[in-house]
């Protein structure tokens, strides 16, 4: 069966990489027998389009099966994370001058772990968030919430309202939606004219670079470079005039958007445009190989737990995070493995992992149990792990991490 880009609507002719059936990333179960043999899985299979050059997963999952009241995911649980969106806050209202009589929106608000900052400042906010529970605690913490998917459509309606916004940011939200096309022209509607968008997003780049496979999975839909992204703001009515590199989920994008002239384009765009030309974003050749990478690092970290087993140490696993939950499936790993994941979220407690079924406890556990080994699945933040669980070294334990290469420390 041919399959056509999402955006462009060319046949998409070359796999970026293929990592079978999975169940959706953050659908986490009851530990029941019913919930188990009701579970769905899916194929993650991400191609890439030789004329547009989006990287795409090929089954589109509906947007509403994914980000449901329930949606199990909110920011505020990474301390990091908060403390990056404060940085952010404050860096755009220095370098936009904004104030009380500015307005920001954020696209895919979460719980309010951006837009408090702002609110704290005095600037007017306004959060647009789909899953209904995450849009609650914004609500409660002061950040006014709307509850819906965001495009073109709803632009106009935020707009119509008095909604027009001088900021509008989007982070790791661009990749996560199926009509990218619809959804970049809602920004060109709510933008003032001098009004500038921020998106972040991993870096194509860098997950090809670092064989992070495991950021792969169905609520990202799409997976993203400069290259794309240039193109998708233009074929909107929008321009790219500058960028930042962050070290965000293992080497992130901050593109900086705004209407056809507005703002001078600095020299950061050129240079990341050339960047991506050295590695071939733009042909093929940029996009082979990555398959065999991946064997390695599953094959790499499949004889690591076996090792464990072998010699009776106990593994546990820290973050019930997405990315954890593609590696784990990917891989093969079940609760023989890995005895129990400890995650923060209380949503997340008492229910297991997608796939895997290994059961989600909180972080208490470990020193409880007092694992051999923990395994940190949101590797992009293992060092803030590390200092929070330090007391493992106690008894002899060992932090483990497996992207983008098995290490033991």
């Amino acid at each position: 069966m041919t399959r056509h880009c999402r955006f462009c609507q060319a046949p998409l002719e070359q796999t970026l990489v293929d990592l079978g059936e999975t169940p959706l990333a953050n659908s986490f179960l009851p530990d029941s027998p019913e919930a188990i043999a009701a579970e769905r899985r899916f194929p993650l299979h991400v191609m890439v389009c030789t004329t547009c050059w989006l990287a795409q997963t090929t089954e589109t999952v509906p947007a509403d099966a994914i980000f449901a009241h329930d949606y199990a995911y909110l920011s505020s649980y990474s301390a990091g994370w908060v403390a990056h969106a404060r940085r952010y806050a404050e860096a755009m209202a220095d370098r936009f001058g904004l104030g009380a009589g500015s307005r920001v929106v954020e696209i895919a608000s979460n719980d309010g772990y951006l837009l408090q900052h702002f609110v704290a400042m005095g600037v007017p906010v306004l959060g647009v968030e789909p899953a209904g529970h995450a849009a609650e605690v914004a609500e409660s913490i002061g950040v006014p919430t709307r509850v819906m998917f965001f495009d073109e459509t709803s632009a106009a309606a935020l707009r119509d309202e008095g909604f027009a916004a001088d900021l509008m940011a989007a982070n790791n939200v661009l990749a996560h939606v199926p009509d990218i096309r619809s959804f970049a022209a809602g920004f060109r509607v709510l933008l003032k004219p001098e009004g500038v968008a921020t998106f972040e997003f991993p870096h194509l780049a860098r997950l090809i670079e670092q064989v992070q496979f495991d950021t792969i999975y169905h609520e990202h839909y799409s997976y993203l470079s400069l290259t794309f992204v240039e193109r998708l703001m233009r074929e909107v009515g929008l321009s790219v005039f500058d960028i930042e590199r962050l070290p965000t989920h293992g080497g992130s994008l901050r593109v900086f958007v705004g209407h056809p002239g507005a703002h001078a384009e600095t020299e950061a765009v050129a240079a990341l445009r050339a960047e991506e030309a050295a590695l071939q974003l733009d042909r093929p050749e940029g996009y082979a190989g990555l398959a065999a990478r991946v064997a390695r690092v599953v094959a790499d970290f499949r004889a690591f737990v076996a090792r464990a087993r072998a010699e009776g140490k106990t593994v546990a696993g820290y973050g019930a995070a997405a990315k954890g939950n593609t590696f784990l499936n990917v891989a093969g790993i079940g609760p023989d493995d890995i005895a129990f994941v400890v995650d923060r979220n209380p949503q997340k407690q008492d229910r297991l992992l997608p796939g895997s079924h290994i059961p989600v406890l909180a972080p208490e556990e470990i020193a409880r149990q007092r694992p051999d080994y923990l395994v940190i699945l949101p590797w992009n933040i293992a060092e803030e792990v590390m200092d929070q669980q330090a007391a493992i070294r106690d008894w002899g334990g060992r932090f483990v991490t497996a992207v983008p290469e098995l290490i033991v420390r």
